[in-house]
C-alpha cells in the first residue's frame, strides 16, 4: 500500500498536471490532445476529466497507421464509449511519404509525424497536448512544458524558451502550435502507481502473459513484448523498481542508429 508520503507525491504531480491543462485551454484554442491509449496518454485523459468536472472539452486524436495491436483498438472503443470521449482517427500517410533517409523502423514511425502535420496543417490548432515524460527518452528530456513548435511542426531543441516560476510561453505565430506536456516530470512509476491508486482503465498488453509483457505500446510491426512475470499493477512496479532494462525495449527504433530518434524529433515526431 501507498504511505502518506507516496499519497502526497501524487497529490502534487497531479494538480501540476490539472494547472497545465486548465492553462492551455484558457490560452490555446483550438486544443486537441493526442491519445495513443497507452497507460500515459490514457492516465492524462483521466487527468483532463478530472481538470474539467468528467468531460474533456477537445478531441483526442489517433494518429492512425492502421497498425495498432488489435487490443489496443478494442481498448479505444470501449473507452469512448464509457467515458463519451471525442475521438478522432487521424489516417496517416504511407511509409514511402517519410524521409527515405531513415533506418527502417524509424521510417514506419515517422509516419505518425506526417500524420499529425496533416492534421496541424488541416485544423491549425494552436495547442497540441501529448503525454510524454522526460524519463522515457533522452531527447525527451530536452523539452520544455509548453514547448513551440514551428510552422512545419519542427522542433528546435537550441532554441527554446525558459519556465520560469510557472510562466509558459503561449503566443503562437500565424501556423505554428504549441505542445503541451503536463506529464513531463512524471516517471513510469509514477504513472502506474496513479493508475492504481486512481484504478485508470489500461489495455492489459501490459500484463504478463507465457513471461512476456509490453512495456510501450506502439504499431505491431516495430513493438515487441520483453520478457517480465508482472502480471498486476503492483508486481509491474516491483519489478520498476530492480529493472535496468530500458522503458522502450521493445521498440525496434530505439535500436537503430544513435540519432534516428533526435531527427524524428526534430521533425515533429511526439
Amino acid at each position: 500500500m501507498s504511505g502518506d508520503g507516496d499519497t502526497r507525491d501524487l497529490d502534487r504531480l497531479e494538480h501540476a498536471a490539472i494547472a497545465i491543462l486548465r492553462e492551455a485551454y484558457a490560452t490555446l484554442s483550438p486544443l486537441a490532445m493526442l491519445w495513443s491509449m497507452g497507460k500515459d496518454s490514457t492516465a492524462l485523459v483521466w487527468l483532463a476529466r478530472k481538470a474539467f468536472f468528467g468531460k474533456v472539452p477537445f478531441p483526442l486524436i489517433l494518429l492512425d497507421t492502421g497498425l495498432e495491436l488489435d487490443e489496443v483498438y478494442a481498448f479505444r472503443d470501449r473507452l469512448a464509449h464509457e467515458w463519451k470521449l471525442d475521438v478522432r482517427a487521424e489516417m496517416c500517410p504511407p511509409e514511402s511519404e517519410s524521409d527515405p533517409t531513415l533506418p527502417p523502423a524509424a521510417r514506419a514511425a515517422a509516419r505518425k509525424t506526417e500524420g499529425l502535420k496533416n492534421y496541424v496543417q488541416r485544423e491549425q490548432p494552436q495547442g497540441i497536448i501529448a503525454g510524454i515524460r522526460r524519463d522515457e527518452q533522452a531527447t525527451r528530456g530536452k523539452e520544455r512544458i509548453f514547448s513551440p513548435r514551428g510552422a512545419g511542426g519542427g522542433w528546435d531543441v537550441r532554441h527554446q524558451p525558459p519556465e520560469l516560476w510557472g510562466y509558459y510561453a503561449t503566443d503562437v505565430p500565424h501556423g505554428a502550435h504549441i505542445r503541451v506536456h503536463p506529464l513531463l516530470s512524471w516517471t513510469e512509476r509514477d504513472v502506474w502507481r496513479y493508475t492504481r491508486r486512481e484504478q485508470i482503465p489500461f489495455a492489459d498488453l501490459y500484463l504478463a502473459r507465457e513471461g512476456m509483457r509490453y512495456r510501450s505500446l506502439g504499431e505491431k510491426n516495430i513493438t515487441f513484448p520483453v520478457p517480465s512475470d508482472a502480471a498486476t499493477i503492483d508486481e509491474i512496479i516491483a519489478e520498476l523498481d530492480t529493472t535496468r532494462e530500458p522503458e522502450r525495449a521493445g521498440r525496434t527504433m530505439d535500436r537503430e542508429s544513435e540519432d534516428s530518434f533526435e531527427r524524428l524529433r526534430a521533425d515533429g515526431y511526439m
